[in-house]
């Protein structure tokens, strides 16, 4: 052995290099626009049901509260009534309780069809008590 595997491979070195190109940040920026305008998508959502959010502008997480159900009633809610998988809040520790995470890492026509599930179902069973 030599010190030829000290810290990153060449392989990587040349990916992190490439990632740095004209070539490479401009790939990076459409990546973070794409995942950015999902992001607003479903910020936007949740704004027109009246659900207090966070986040969202500035990362592709957005979370969503839900006063009075614990964050895996909420997930069980919205997972059978629009069949949206989300992120239960108390697994990010205590003060997660009671929210959702919502990812905007997605295709566009899946963020946008849960978005539409959203906004038909929720609106409906609100009136159930569902969420």
């Amino acid at each position: 052995m030599t010190t030829l595997f000290n810290g990153a491979s060449n392989v990587a070195q040349a990916g992190g290099l490439a990632a740095l190109s004209d070539e490479g940040l401009a790939e990076m920026r459409a990546s973070v626009a794409h995942y950015m305008g999902n992001a607003a998508l479903i910020k936007a959502c949740l704004n027109r049901l009246g659900i207090e959010n966070y986040g969202g502008a500035n990362a592709p997480y957005i979370w969503a509260r839900f006063p009075g159900k614990s964050s895996w009633e909420a997930f069980e809610d919205i997972l059978g009534a629009c069949a949206v998988v989300t992120t239960p809040g108390s697994g990010f520790g205590p003060s997660g309780e009671s929210f959702l995470r919502f990812s905007a890492f997605g295709h566009r026509d899946d963020v946008e069809e849960a978005v539409l599930r959203l906004e038909s179902r929720l609106q409906v069973n609100r009136k159930a008590s569902i969420i």
